[in-house]
C-alpha cells in the first residue's frame, strides 16, 4: 500500500509542476554606446522596451522637418528657424550628461542669439506635470519640448544614446550630429568649419 501512496504522491508533485509559468530569461545587455559618456537611451527606468508604434528611423533626413509643441504649450516648427544655426538637443531627466549640458548650452542659447536657436527635445517617458515640474525646477534660455519615446520625430535617427545633438545649417541642412555630451566651443567650432550654407557638407 506504501508503495503505491508514495507513487501517486511523486506523480502529483510533477503535474503541479507542469503547471508552473516557465521562467523568462533576463534580456540580454545592450551594446555598448558609440561615446563613453553618451547615456543609452533606454537606461530610463521608465522607458520600458514596448515595440515602438513606427519603425525607428536609421538615418536623419538630410533637410529634417521638425513640429513640436513647447512644455510652455508654443507651437515650434523647425522650418521657421531657416537663417540662423539650430541645435536640436534630445535629453533625458534620467541623463546625467545631458542635465551637465544643459546649463552651458542655456548660456549659449542667451550669448549667440543673434545666429545660433537652441531646442531641447526630451526623449522621456515622463508624465507632463512631471516635466513640467523638472524644467520649473531646472529652467534654461531656450524652448524644451517632449516627444513621444515610442513614436519620435521621423526626420531624424531615432536616439540610441543621449545626448545627441544636431547642428542645422542656416538652409535647413544638418550639418553635424553629437552623440553624448556638446559644448558651446564644439558647436562654434563646427559652425566655424561647416561649408557655405546650401552646399554639401563635407
Amino acid at each position: 500500500m506504501k508503495p503505491l501512496v508514495l507513487s501517486l504522491a511523486v506523480l502529483t508533485a510533477l503535474t503541479l509542476s507542469a503547471c508552473d509559468k516557465p521562467q523568462v530569461a533576463a534580456p540580454a545587455a545592450a551594446d555598448a554606446p558609440a561615446k563613453q559618456d553618451a547615456a543609452p537611451a533606454a537606461a530610463s527606468a521608465r522607458a520600458q522596451p514596448t515595440p515602438p508604434a513606427q519603425e525607428p528611423a536609421a538615418t536623419t533626413k538630410e533637410f529634417p522637418t521638425l513640429q513640436v509643441t513647447t512644455v510652455d504649450g508654443q507651437p515650434y516648427e523647425l522650418a521657421q528657424q531657416r537663417g540662423h544655426w539650430v541645435v536640436v538637443n534630445f535629453w533625458a531627466t534620467w541623463c546625467k550628461p545631458c542635465l551637465k549640458e544643459m546649463p552651458e548650452l542655456s548660456a549659449m542659447a542667451k550669448s549667440d542669439k543673434d545666429t545660433v536657436r537652441i531646442i531641447g527635445l526630451a526623449y522621456d517617458d515622463i508624465e507632463d506635470a512631471d516635466l513640467k515640474a523638472f524644467v520649473d525646477k531646472n529652467p534654461v534660455d531656450y524652448p524644451l519640448a517632449k516627444v513621444d519615446v515610442y513614436n519620435p520625430p521621423a526626420d531624424f535617427e531615432t536616439p540610441r544614446g543621449l545626448p545627441m545633438t544636431y547642428l542645422i545649417a542656416p538652409d535647413g541642412r544638418v550639418a553635424k550630429r553629437f552623440l553624448g555630451p556638446v559644448t558651446p566651443a564644439q558647436i562654434r567650432e563646427a559652425i566655424t568649419a561647416a561649408p557655405a550654407a546650401g552646399k554639401q557638407p563635407a
